[in-house]
């Protein structure tokens, strides 16, 4: 029900919001359309090297195991890649077990490589909140710990307040109730990437219990309510 309310809120504030949001101009015809979606979707399965994704605007979440947030913003159009990494502390370099552990303050978050022009900022943080449950308190789902809080970070005044004013939205439409959210506004400083093999986890291991019975589900949860939103090879 909460994701219903917030893909409802969303398309309020898709309307609120167009100045920052892409707009498309009606000028193809509707084969060259299909054409050139489909040219998208062949480029969206090619992994692109560190070079041809600079080009491209960068933003920064963490909510949870960033095993099941990479596959989710992997799934959405606009978005040329996703990193599972770690960002919120202050230790240099640090690695899975540290963080897992609760050695450290980072946070399990990822690094979202983003096409403005097919996607703005402002419904990156719809996918955000539409996708986990800000209200939970240093854990998300099964994992507890400061390591899977809920953090929108921020790299410009303007970020900042599109994410203020997003998380007002959900208060005044209670779409959590009375609970409060919890995520943290923070301005980003630095990610640092995960180990190798946990990129595309929940792509590479498909029989792993948790992704069975955790990521997927969350995943599934997330495209049933939003999608407008995905890419057609994540249908």
């Amino acid at each position: 029900m909460k994701l219903l309310k917030i893909s409802l809120l969303v398309c309020a504030t898709l309307l609120a919001t167009s100045c920052q949001s892409k707009v498309k101009k009606n000028t193809l015809s509707e084969n060259s359309e299909n054409v050139a979606v489909d040219k998208e979707e062949l480029q969206e399965e090619i992994k692109l090297s560190p070079q041809q994704l600079n080009k491209y605007e960068t933003a920064y979440f963490a909510s949870g195991c960033f095993w099941c947030v990479e596959a989710i913003f992997e799934s959405v159009k606009g978005v040329k890649e996703a990193v599972s990494g770690y960002a919120g502390g202050k230790q240099k370099n640090p690695t899975y077990e540290e963080v897992g552990y609760g050695k450290t303050d980072h946070a399990e978050a990822v690094e979202v490589y983003y096409d403005p022009n097919e996607i703005s900022f402002t419904e990156l943080v719809q996918v955000f909140f539409g996708s986990h449950d800000p209200t939970q308190l240093n854990r998300q789902g099964p994992d507890k710990g400061r390591q899977y809080r809920s953090i929108a970070f921020y790299k410009n005044d303007e970020q900042k307040q599109i994410i203020e004013s997003y998380i007002q939205a959900l208060t005044d439409n209670k779409v959590y109730d009375n609970d409060p959210i919890t995520t943290e506004i923070v301005p980003y400083t630095i990610f640092y990437k995960a180990e190798s093999y946990h990129q595309d986890y929940e792509k590479n291991n498909p029989n792993n219990s948790y992704i069975k019975n955790v990521s997927v589900p969350r995943l599934n949860r997330f495209k049933e309510n939003f999608g407008d939103y995905l890419k057609k090879s994540a249908h």
